[in-house]
């Protein structure tokens, strides 16, 4: 009889989830030997917001064994229209704390890490390279360009997801073989035709529809299940409620995932991008003084109102923002205007002009300049910043 010892079978199941994963266990395509490798898997979501938030939640719910999450936001009202992780109980705590103690209450048998830091080329790769498999859920071209980079650097597949207004994508990028996200954009577009989803609005179900395809398209790569999004792009319209796809071929030429690549380490993405990379970035205020932008916070806009200067208000939001808040004896004149009536904004005083976070009225300050304009000043944080610094009675968006 031979001494030697059977091979090792791990990780062994709890009674209380085998009845947990019970409808997993009598999948054929999943089974007890499916579960297991859901238990010994790791996944990274970075970013937990209204995609991370289905992505964690339903990666949890299936059992992946250890769970990372990285964010360095805190929960704002704002976010609990689409942000499900979240609730009114954790407005103003960090969001990976909310989130993970959300996914410790669904599911007590996993590991949930949290990484509340930027993500930035400095700890990208050292906080990527623990995990199995990345699921990008942010909201910028920075950080997609960082996580792809990273990614395919390391070897680790990335299962990306996007969301706008009423619309999605979901794709795998860096599996073996397939593209990555360069292949697929090779530069990115220019800041001022992106806006943010605060800046354009989202469908509040939205991220949960694409953050649950992304959780999808994980739970199969773990699995070695299905056909996998790698070299497919899935496009969603929740108004005509249609899915397509599209081929998205690895190129030749790409400096990264290409024959001969140049990009061998990470770059400043918000550099490459010219776009800031998250809430906290310095990018816009370096940017700003390197560019001539003058920026006023709303208390040195409130002390020059109180003192009497000559001061003009240009609220440049669109007639369905003013809706929501808006500044006593502000002008409005519209972005989407702004072609057509650029030359009723006065001259001959200085003019602070604002939007909902600082972003607009920054782009187009840079744009006037170069026509002449040298009298306007950007309201630093826009409506948003003075009603948190100057009048809280003042909606918040």
């Amino acid at each position: 009889m031979s001494s030697s010892q059977p091979p090792q079978i791990a990780p062994a199941f709890s009674r209380d989830e085998l009845r947990r994963y019970s409808r997993h266990l009598i999948l054929p395509q999943v089974g007890m030997d499916g579960q297991r490798r859901l238990k010994e898997a790791s996944v990274l979501v970075v970013g937990t917001g209204g995609l991370g938030s289905p992505i964690a939640l339903y990666l949890a719910a299936a059992g992946v064994g250890r769970i990372g999450l990285v964010d360095f936001d805190t929960v704002d009202v704002t976010n609990l229209q689409r942000q499900i992780a979240h609730s009114e109980a954790t407005v103003g705590l960090p969001k990976v704390l909310s989130a993970a103690e959300r996914l410790r209450g669904l599911n007590p048998h996993i590991t949930v890490e949290t990484f509340e830091t930027p993500l930035t080329s400095h700890n990208a790769l050292d906080i990527l390279d623990g995990y199995d498999i990345i699921l990008d859920g942010t909201d910028n071209f920075p950080t997609r360009y960082l996580l792809n980079d990273a990614a395919v650097l390391l070897g680790k597949p990335l299962v990306y997801g996007s969301v706008y207004r009423f619309e999605g994508q979901v794709s795998v990028f860096g599996a073996p073989g397939g593209p990555c996200y360069r292949c697929m954009l090779p530069e990115p577009p220019p800041p001022h035709l992106v806006p943010s989803c605060a800046e354009a609005g989202v469908l509040g179900v939205l991220p949960g529809t694409i953050g649950t395809l992304q959780a999808t398209e994980a739970i199969k790569l773990i699995l070695g299940i299905g056909e996998p999004l790698i070299g497919r792009l899935l496009l969603y319209d929740a108004l005509d409620m249609t899915f397509d796809t599209i081929i998205i071929p690895r190129r030749a030429a790409c400096p990264l995932c290409g024959a001969t690549p140049t990009i061998t380490e990470l770059v400043d993405y918000e550099e490459f991008c010219g776009a800031p990379a998250h809430s906290g970035s310095a990018y816009h205020h370096l940017q700003q003084v390197q560019r001539g932008v003058r920026s006023l916070t709303p208390r040195q806009v409130q002390e020059q109102i109180a003192s009497g200067e000559p001061l003009v208000l240009l609220d440049i939001r669109e007639s369905y923002e003013l809706l929501l808040s808006r500044l006593e004896n502000a002008v409005n004149i519209p972005l989407s205007q702004m072609d057509a009536r650029w030359r009723e904004i006065p001259s001959d005083q200085p003019v602070v002009v604002f939007c909902h976070h600082g972003i607009r009225s920054v782009r187009l300050i840079l744009r006037l300049q170069a026509q002449g304009r040298a009298n306007l000043i950007n309201l630093e944080g826009g409506i948003d910043a003075w009603s948190r610094e100057v009048d809280a009675s003042i909606p918040r968006y």
